[in-house]
């Protein structure tokens, strides 16, 4: 046994007093280690209750020597590292010391050195001592943090110097026996559950003047903000706190620099949204924005200006909670001044001078400053800081073609990348600010852009940034942000901006655009789709409502129309942006062709109905309903209902079958009660959606919708009886028995939902305690009994649509049957015929009967009486034993004449003929005469 173990058991007399044997509790003070344990780093022990009961003794005024010495000979007996069993007990004997150090100062040294030894690595004796002893050494590393409250510099660094230590574990220098180092993050993991980030925070109000002591408390909360412990931090208002003394003095820039790191690890590590509220104040603003003028206007180091980057970020999340002052500490002018400067020409003093090298750390800023704009200009009162700022000028600066052989500050990599930041930033802004964006003749601009965007310059782009997605090599990305920037500006509905467009020729320009990106290359397929999408919905915007846009819009517009409806169903599934494409196109058809008779009739001539009822016969529910709006309203055009009558989908379906085969999966789809046959089986609610019939009929104001009434918008049922209600409902082609059942309901649609919404009304007056005058009572009953009656004189009409389906089938059955049977029947005809010929033929009795049958038969046939002086020919012949009709010419099937070339092949006949397919004179070679006899030549 070693001398660590039986140090537990074995008992040593305490020099100068009695042994006391009756205690159990005594335990050697300085265990007997042999050489030979010495040389293999055998550990020596102490009996630290009495330590610690030595250090409790205050009645003696000659103890401070002995208690020195006794916690002396502590530090070197635990020189190599603390076992976790010991561990309370030592940090017992620290507290004690900590205690002692106001009234003895000499304790500050034995404390110091215990707190040394607080760096060295935690021991185990067994594996099960890391979970044995958790609680202790949480509570032991806690007690770090109180003892910061102890107003010594040394103690409070070494400390630090401690907790720093925990996240740099080194190996054991000197192995001991019967020990094992704890795991490396031990005490990471001890210090996150005994919340000694929590008092390290705490520790920072003591601090205010001690600049080197809070740089190692930031040190080491720098360290401690890497975990979990940024929860705990965070309720310790870690953020407010730190941030509020960014801009102390700090030669060394340690402070900045450690705080900002502990920032950004809680804002990554812990709730977002409470770091921000907690930085949202006066006080954290003025702060960021003294700390961000310094390091913009005096910063010139590297390091300096990766800071000054750092701070603009964390500014610009704290910018998005709406409730943060960022104008009220001016933050947000002194924003967009150094955001503009460049561009518009400032006499701020604080921009005097300054100017942007085109280094990485200036060229994110400058893309940083583009993107708080966007963040700042949510908040309405900022733009007219934005105004001021001449935000719009400074952005269109950018919207042009790059101008060669010019000197700028910025590579052409650069250059793009702030050019399609600019853009997308104006695609923010310039809603808010449409004067400026006139007065900047921004419409102008932006069209002449995008025209060099679609012309053969040449240019090469670089395509690096997000921003420059799919843009490498061309000009996608220009003309993608571009007509964002266009449909942003459209969508406002202004009608003096799309009055200004109109007259510059924005419609025809983009009809242009389009075909040409239509022939571009397949290549960057999705930027090209959204590309198209964006053009189709700004030509929306400005045709809508304006009959003489339209007519400018033409057949070219229709025919960009029909071309993207054409595209391939299975590229709607591929994600590429198809169905934003074919929403946009939905879009420009309501906007773009409805209500122009000429562009109606073209699209009807181009069979685009046929295209809109393909794309209905899809069944994809995202588009019915917006197909089916635009079929009610091209029905009211005379010329579609021939149009939609002669198209045919899969297995010959017409459009009104398709129609009520939709209605049927729109009913089965709302839970509506319907039978096996498609009949009504609640003749009193004959629509009811099972959502209707789970809610409760409730008083509402008289401008408040009904349930029965947001039915009508919130499925196609509606749509679909109103296109079938133009094409008439009688002489529908192409219908099932089923789908006449269906077309029953359709047909009293509108009946049913008045009946629906009487019902509700009487229902509400019922709830609400009303009683009505007789003779309104007289007519609701009237009514709602007549909505009855209909869904039972419904209900009756497909019942007998049903019987005379089910008497039509037995009919059609039984003429099949017949037919089966007339065929079996021919079928043992002639299976008799054949066995009687084949008896005929192997039996000359048999034949020989057949014959006078045959005979007999032809002779009761003829014509018994003779005119006088008749001579009688006989026509058949004598002695043939045959049954089959003959006379004077048999013909006898041979070889085909097509392989011998027919019976005058060679005859001189045939030579004098052409060669033609088939018949006697078929003949494709030459013929050669033999013998032919030589002409003589006339003398």
């Amino acid at each position: 046994m070693s001398v660590a173990e039986a140090a537990g058991t074995s008992e040593v007399p305490e020099p100068g007093r009695r042994n006391r044997s009756s205690s159990p509790r005594q335990i050697p003070v300085v265990g007997v280690v042999t050489e030979d344990e010495d040389a293999q780093g055998a550990f020596k022990t102490m009996d630290l209750n009495r330590v610690i009961k030595l250090l409790e003794e205050t009645d003696k005024d000659d103890l401070e020597e002995e208690q020195l010495k006794s916690v002396k000979k502590l530090v070197q007996c635990y020189q190599n590292g603390l076992p976790l069993r010991d561990l309370a007990q030592i940090f017992k004997i620290l507290n004690l010391c900590a205690e002692k150090i106001e009234n003895q100062p000499h304790f500050i040294e034995s404390a110091f050195n215990i707190l040394k030894l607080c760096g060295l690595p935690f021991l185990k004796k067994k594996v099960s001592d890391e979970i044995t002893y958790a609680e202790d050494t949480a509570n032991s590393i806690a007690l770090l943090g109180e003892l910061m409250k102890i107003p010594n510099s040394e103690l409070r660094i070494q400390i630090c110097k401690c907790i720093v230590d925990f996240y740099h574990a080194e190996p054991l220098k000197k192995h001991i026996t019967g020990y094992q180092q704890a795991s490396s993050s031990y005490k990471i993991k001890m210090a996150e559950v005994g919340g000694l980030a929590k008092k390290m925070v705490q520790s920072l109000a003591l601090l205010e003047n001690q600049l080197v002591e809070k740089l190692w408390v930031l040190k080491a909360l720098q360290h401690l903000s890497t975990s979990v412990n940024c929860t705990l931090m965070m309720k310790a208002q870690a953020a407010s706190g730190i941030c509020a003394h960014l801009n102390d003095p700090d030669p060394s820039g340690q402070l900045l620099f450690r705080s900002s790191e502990i920032l950004w690890n809680l804002l990554e590590k812990s709730s977002k949204e409470e770091i921000i509220q907690q930085l949202s104040n006066l006080e954290c603003l003025l702060t960021l924005k003294e700390v961000f003028k310094n390091l913009f206007m005096r910063g010139f180091s590297h390091y300096d200006r990766q800071l000054r980057n750092d701070i603009l970020v964390i500014t610009t999340i704290i910018a998005q909670n709406p409730g943060a002052p960022m104008i009220e500490c001016g933050f947000t002018r002194d924003l967009i001044l150094f955001a503009t400067f460049n561009e518009v020409k400032s006499q701020n003093p604080l921009v005097k001078g300054l100017k942007l090298s085109n280094s990485y750390e200036d060229f994110e800023l400058k893309k940083l400053l583009f993107n708080i704009i966007v963040i700042l200009c949510k908040d309405l009162p900022t733009i007219q800081l934005l105004i001021d700022g001449k935000v719009i000028l400074a952005l269109f600066t950018y919207v042009k073609k790059p101008e060669k052989h010019k000197t700028i500050e910025w590579s052409a990599a650069q250059y793009e990348e702030l050019q399609l930041h600019a853009i997308a930033t104006l695609s923010s802004v310039a809603p808010l600010l449409t004067e400026e964006y006139m007065l900047c003749q921004g419409n102008a601009r932006v069209l002449a852009f995008l025209q060099w965007c679609e012309s053969e310059d040449s240019f090469f782009s670089h395509g690096n940034s997000y921003h420059g997605t799919g843009g490498r090599g061309n000009k996608f990305a220009q003309m993608r942000y571009s007509l964002r920037l266009l449909r942003a500006m459209v969508y406002l509905e202004d009608e003096t901006l799309n009055n200004d467009l109109c007259e510059k020729g924005t419609i025809q320009q983009l009809i242009g655009v389009f075909k040409n990106i239509i022939k571009s290359h397949d290549k960057e397929e999705a930027i090209v789709l959204e590309i198209q999408s964006d053009i189709l919905l700004i030509l929306s915007g400005l045709c809508e409502h304006h009959i003489p846009r339209k007519e400018i819009f033409g057949t070219e517009g229709v025919d960009i129309i029909l071309h993207v409806m054409k595209t391939d169903p299975m590229k709607f599934q591929s994600g590429l942006g198809y169905n934003v494409l074919l929403f946009s196109t939905l879009d420009s058809i309501w906007c773009c062709i409805l209500g122009c008779y000429p562009l109606e009739d073209y699209f009807l001539e181009k069979e685009g109905i046929f295209l809109l009822l393909d794309l209905l016969a899809l069944n994809q529910k995202k588009f019915c309903n917006l197909v089916l709006g635009i079929m009610v309203e091209f029905c009211d055009n005379p010329k579609t209902t021939a149009h939609v009558n002669a198209w045919r989908g899969k297995k010959d379906q017409t459009a009104a079958s398709l129609l009520i085969k939709l209605w049927r999966k729109e009913e089965k789809e709302l839970g509506v009660k319907r039978d096996k046959h498609g009949m009504i089986i609640d003749t009193k609610k004959p629509l009811f959606t099972s959502f209707q019939e789970e809610q409760k009929i409730m008083p509402l104001p008289a401008n408040c919708p009904t349930i029965a009434i947001m039915d009508v918008a919130e499925n196609i049922r509606a749509k679909i009886y109103a296109v079938l209600g133009k094409l008439d409902f009688e002489n529908l082609p192409g219908l099932s028995a089923e789908d006449f059942v269906t077309l029953c309901i359709i047909h009293r649609y509108l009946d049913f939902k008045i009946g629906e919404i009487w019902n509700e009304i009487y229902e509400e007056i019922k709830l609400e305690k009303l009683r009505p005058v007789t003779t309104d009572k007289k007519i609701l009953e009237a009514i709602t009994t007549a909505s009855e009656n209909i869904g039972k004189m419904v209900a009756s009409l497909q019942s007998e649509m049903i019987e005379s389906q089910a008497h039509q089938d037995v009919q059609n059955e039984q003429k099949v049957y017949a037919k089966i049977q007339a065929t079996h029947k021919q079928r043992e005809l002639a299976s008799k015929s054949w066995e009687n010929f084949l008896a005929r033929t192997s039996n000359a009795k048999t034949l020989k009967k057949a014959k006078r049958l045959q005979e007999k038969a032809i002779e009761s046939s003829r014509y018994s009486g003779q005119p006088p002086n008749a001579i009688f020919h006989r026509t058949d012949i004598k002695g043939l034993n045959t049954t089959v009709p003959s006379g004077r010419v048999v013909t006898v099937e041979s070889t085909p004449a097509r392989l011998l070339g027919g019976p005058l092949a060679d005859t001189d006949i045939a030579l004098k003929k052409l060669p033609i397919r088939g018949g006697a004179l078929q003949r494709v070679r030459a013929a050669k005469t033999v013998n032919e006899p030589k002409k003589i030549a006339p003398t």
